[in-house]
């Protein structure tokens, strides 16, 4: 399967008239039917075996505190869910990665304080995000979590956590579209990862129940491609292994848009045959991918706000 799709920023009117969810799928089959640097055996798709079910780790994540405080976090989290291509400058704690590592920072600081309040989102800087986080903040990375977590404060506006999310009457699919459009950072066109994977966490955390969970896609990072790759299902062209395999880092778009598009359309298939759904698979491949077979290979790095 080959080829390259990258929709603008306004978005073609075909696809904005369809639900987000469908926009993916179809956004990933374009970009598969015509990509030149990545393509999917489709033998391989055979090999991929089943993992535990989704879970929210109760050490790393806050999960103890009331409905509103675990959805109020749960939001946060969601908001700095990204910046993998900055993760090898991070401070990471002992044993974790870069996701590990900032998770359980927001779950420490929630114990100790609470989750942050609409309020205090609003007023958060670089220095008071990088300070809970336990990171430098002349970091580009902090400035972009701190930004991010203002926007989050600006969108709850008056509202509580519960109430936000009460917006979309119990759609998953509803509440990502309410994401995407109301802060630029979770505007993933394409692929909507983040807005995606915040009804997803929202349920696995219990604080939320939502009817269409099913409906949604694999959340398109770097990790999935990565193990969807070890394991044979996309292989790359030489001249993009090379590059990815020398740590080089690839910018927003062209072949990046191509790994994120084969995988979500990849892991589509195998859903499909699977008879799972796709945010379960997901979390399958992505447990996989912290393994140590995994973790020994580079995988694509990218420095953007979607992952």
């Amino acid at each position: 399967m080959n080829g390259s799709e990258r929709p603008g920023r306004g978005g073609g009117r075909s696809l904005r008239s369809m639900g987000l969810c469908d926009q993916v799928r179809t956004t990933a089959a374009k970009i598969a039917a015509r990509s030149r640097a990545v393509s999917i055996d489709l033998e391989a798709l055979e090999t991929v075996e089943p993992g535990p079910p989704p879970t929210l780790d109760p050490t790393h994540h806050f999960l103890e505190g009331t409905r509103e405080e675990v959805a109020r976090w749960v939001l946060a989290l969601d908001a700095v869910n990204f910046g993998s291509g900055w993760f090898g400058e991070l401070r990471k704690r002992p044993g974790c990665s870069g996701y590990t590592t900032i998770a359980w920072a927001l779950a420490d600081h929630a114990r100790a304080h609470g989750p942050w309040s609409a309020r205090e989102l609003r007023a958060l800087d670089t220095p008071a995000v990088a300070r809970v986080l336990g990171q430098d903040p002349r970091s580009d990375l902090m400035v972009l979590y701190s930004q991010a977590l203002r926007d989050l404060g600006s969108w709850l506006g008056r509202r509580d956590a519960l109430e936000a999310i009460a917006r979309a009457d119990g759609s998953a699919e509803r509440l990502a579209r309410l994401l995407a459009d109301g802060m630029e950072f979770f505007d993933d066109r394409g692929f909507f990862k983040r807005a995606q994977i915040v009804p997803s966490d929202l349920a696995l955390a219990g604080v939320a129940e939502f009817s269409d969970l099913d409906r949604l896609t694999i959340f398109a990072d770097n990790v999935v491609p990565h193990v969807l790759r070890v394991d044979g299902v996309l292989r790359y062209d030489e001249a993009l292994a090379r590059r990815i395999d020398a740590g080089e880092l690839l910018d927003e778009g062209g072949v990046e848009r191509e790994i994120r598009g084969c995988a979500v359309h990849a892991c589509e298939l195998i859903a499909a045959r699977r008879g799972v759904a796709p945010r379960v698979l997901d979390q399958w491949l992505w447990n996989r991918g912290r393994e140590p077979r995994y973790k020994a290979l580079p995988r694509h790095r990218t420095r953007c706000v979607y992952y």
